[in-house]
């Protein structure tokens, strides 16, 4: 098999983790007899700095001729007082609109060996954390007007959270077919209680049960799933939710796990290609002191090959290479525990790729 993957190395953090992924993915390549050709694609702060905007043209069309994008992160403290459409992450957002993909699917699950290292009780984890969000990635109030006005000599700002019967039918889909492949369960999260957009989510939502007789639906306030997913994570398999709730929530999941260095994901719509990447920030802090966790960016290449090419036993074969690791009792900084063997984000992809 041969695939052209565009990759954004990106910000901070985004081209350490980024190459020990495509050091695996090589590795993958000749034990398996495939040839993936890596396309460099400049987005986010990087691309500010050499062409003056976040995601140039040119830069967009090697990801729409590109089989697959594999993202590092972008951003930065750099960029955090600069006019919108000057930020790195206005790439990202564009990027995800141009690709088509409207999903996020992102794992919270703890490694039978990081089990200690959830922030969570004991009791709590051994019941098992192992489910997957679902968010809407293209709607909502990150897409919505966004505005800023004088009245009467006071400053006011307006954000628009919109959502259309089609935009919520999709990602629904989406969830309940996630579901079909886990244990059954799907539930909704939305804000009902006070939000039109969220009774209208509900509405299609419960529509869309009739097709799938199967699977048990359940709705939950976004408050109260907050709560829930660090009383007892144990209760949910797939939580199907909107933009805005979907990006705080996933980010709670991912800490409940020990680290959100941990955590892939993969971006999926009406497109052929997907966006694949860890779901962490570009962490500025650590840049350049080979600290920082690569195995999120690992697993994301994983989830890639498994869900853009269809190579179920190379995926796992990656994911069995991080156990292996896990197992031998490397630890990043981020996930260190006493007694066990630091490792810097170099040593963490050669021992990986070294038990492919």
């Amino acid at each position: 098999m041969q695939k052209e993957i565009a990759v954004i190395r990106g910000d901070g953090i985004g081209p350490e983790i980024i190459e020990q992924a495509l050091r695996v993915l090589e590795r993958v390549a000749v034990r398996y007899g495939h040839t993936f050709h890596f396309i460099d694609v400049d987005m986010g702060g990087c691309a500010l700095d050499r062409w003056g905007e976040p995601l140039p043209a040119k830069e967009l069309r090697k990801c729409l001729d590109s089989d697959s994008v594999l993202l590092g992160a972008v951003g930065g403290e750099k960029r955090n007082n600069v006019p919108a459409e000057l930020r790195p992450e206005k790439g990202l957002l564009s990027l995800r609109k141009a690709l088509g993909v409207y999903s996020n699917n992102r794992p919270a699950k703890v490694w039978p060996q990081l089990s200690a290292v959830s922030p969570l009780k004991k009791e709590i984890v051994d019941r098992g954390i192992d489910f997957l969000i679902v968010r809407e990635l293209t709607g909502g109030i990150y897409f919505g007007e966004h505005r800023t006005e004088e009245k009467e000599g006071i400053t006011t700002s307006v954000d628009v959270l919109e959502y259309s019967e089609t935009e919520i039918e999709r990602i629904g889909r989406i969830g309940f077919e996630a579901a079909g492949k886990r244990k059954k369960k799907l539930c909704s999260v939305d804000k009902s209680n006070v939000l039109a957009s969220s009774r209208l989510w509900r509405k299609v939502m419960h529509r869309l049960a009739e097709e799938y007789p199967d699977i048990l639906l359940t709705d939950m306030l976004v408050d109260n799933c907050a709560m829930q997913i660090v009383r007892d994570p144990s209760q949910f398999d797939v939580i199907v939710t909107e933009n805005m709730f979907g990006d705080i929530l996933s980010d709670e999941a991912s800490m409940i796990t020990g680290s959100i260095g941990m955590i892939p994901s993969g971006s999926l719509g009406k497109g052929p290609r997907g966006l694949y990447e860890p779901i962490h920030g570009s962490a500025p802090d650590l840049a350049g002191k080979d600290e920082a966790n690569p195995i999120g960016t690992i697993l994301s290449a994983a989830m890639m090959l498994r869900y853009r090419f269809d190579l179920p036993e190379e995926a796992a074969a990656m994911e069995n290479a991080v156990s292996k690791y896990l197992d031998a009792g490397w630890r990043t900084a981020d996930i260190m525990q006493e007694g066990k063997k630091k490792a810097g984000c170099r040593r963490c992809g050669q021992v990986i790729m070294e038990n492919l």
